[in-house]
């Protein structure tokens, strides 16, 4: 899979374990960004980069992250078919693909370890959506977005 990997200043400090835990697992990484954690720059460009690769199919999915997660959740969220869960443990990670048939996730570099965010990567990608009941609420979320895009 080429998975997406992007992120603003707060992310950075944990973007290398992401891409550790995609490199195992065999992904190819398209990194977009940020390079260094020293320069401050604004997580909605970042979120942005990431969703619209996926929206556009240079990626199957995306990872962003930044201080929080947040931010750059919700901006990736504001690209249409971008479904962007904010994970902060593996628990949620799983959820996100399992339930929510997630096409990216969110993560902070100010709140979780390189640790957690190399394992919350390779849980998410390793979980499969579950389908079934999941199915009909995962397409009443499209419908939500087609109605008002």
């Amino acid at each position: 899979m080429v998975i997406a990997v992007a992120c603003d200043h707060g992310g950075f400090a944990v973007k290398e374990a992401c891409i550790k835990a995609l490199k195992e697992r065999g992904d190819e990484v398209l990194d977009l960004g940020t390079y260094n954690g020293t320069e401050s720059v604004d997580y909605p460009d970042y979120g942005l980069k990431a969703a619209l690769a996926v929206k556009n199919g240079q990626a199957d999915k995306g990872i962003v992250l930044c201080g929080t997660g947040i931010g750059i959740s919700i901006a990736a969220n504001k690209v249409k078919g971008i479904r962007c869960a904010h994970v902060t443990n593996v628990f949620c990670a799983q959820m996100a693909s399992e339930h929510n048939n997630a096409n990216m996730i969110a993560m902070g570099g100010r709140i979780s370890t390189p640790e957690e965010v190399y394992e919350m990567t390779k849980v998410f990608l390793a979980t499969s959506f579950a389908g079934g009941r999941h199915e009909k609420r995962v397409a009443k979320i499209t419908a939500i977005e087609d109605g008002n895009f």
